[in-house]
């Protein structure tokens, strides 16, 4: 059965997770995600993606990104992968693939939808236990989003700009989002969405991204997701 092409429309927003093969871990120091971080920043750059959020958890990692091109997102990955592939076999003295097949991606929607996708990415080593806040994880966007902490991947989006007139205004608003109770119902669509290549929106939304991207649009269902 032929693979499903994945959906990608210039400027529209874009959720990809990567996965370590086996589910096994793909940072191992503190210089890995720095690294990596590094080669996020110049391979996104190169490939006309303009980086939201993201968050590097141990095995896997997420990132929303505004492609300027439907090419855009698998340049940068796979430039991403080139780069960071050999750099963890030099480091551990290893060979063969490290990550777990092709990227996970969906089509965002802009509204509410973008900011549950920022929220769902930047709390998930909140989910994980491995922090109480998304303040106390070093390895996301949410300090650069909620606090401004100076970060040269972070390009924000319109809709961030939208949250107020002045830096800390938005910057306030953006860290109210996260007092808010997470709508589960819109999670489990995301996390559908992203595992089937699909659309995370609205059903006129969905059509209009089936018809813009000239492919089919699966139909969407809910089913218990991790990550």
């Amino acid at each position: 059965m032929p693979r499903r092409p994945r959906l990608t429309v210039p400027d529209i927003p874009l959720h990809i997770i990567q996965r370590g093969n086996n589910r096994l871990p793909c940072f191992f120091t503190e210089a890995d995600y720095l690294v990596y971080l590094d080669m996020l920043r110049l391979s996104a750059q190169q490939a006309g993606c303009r980086v939201h959020a993201y968050v590097l958890m141990t095995n896997h990692v997420h990132l929303l990104v505004s492609p300027q091109s439907c090419s855009s997102p698998a340049i940068m990955m796979k430039a991403l992968g080139e780069r960071y592939v050999p750099y963890v076999n030099r480091r551990r003295s290893r060979t063969g693939t490290l990550w777990e097949g092709r990227y996970r991606s969906c089509l965002v929607q802009d509204a509410q939808y973008l900011f549950v996708c920022q929220r769902y990415i930047e709390l998930n080593p909140v989910r994980a236990g491995m922090a109480t806040h998304p303040l106390d994880y070093r390895w996301s966007s949410y300090q650069a989003n909620a606090y401004g902490e100076r970060n040269n991947i972070i390009e924000p989006h319109i809709l961030y700009d939208a949250l107020g007139a002045e830096r800390l205004e938005r910057e306030l608003r953006y860290r109210a989002l996260f007092e808010e109770e997470m709508p589960w119902e819109m999670v489990e669509q995301l996390r559908h969405a992203t595992h089937q290549n699909a659309v995370f929106g609205s059903e006129e939304f969905i059509d209009q991204m089936a018809i813009a991207s000239e492919n089919d649009v699966m139909p969407r269902r809910r089913g218990p997701r991790q990550d």
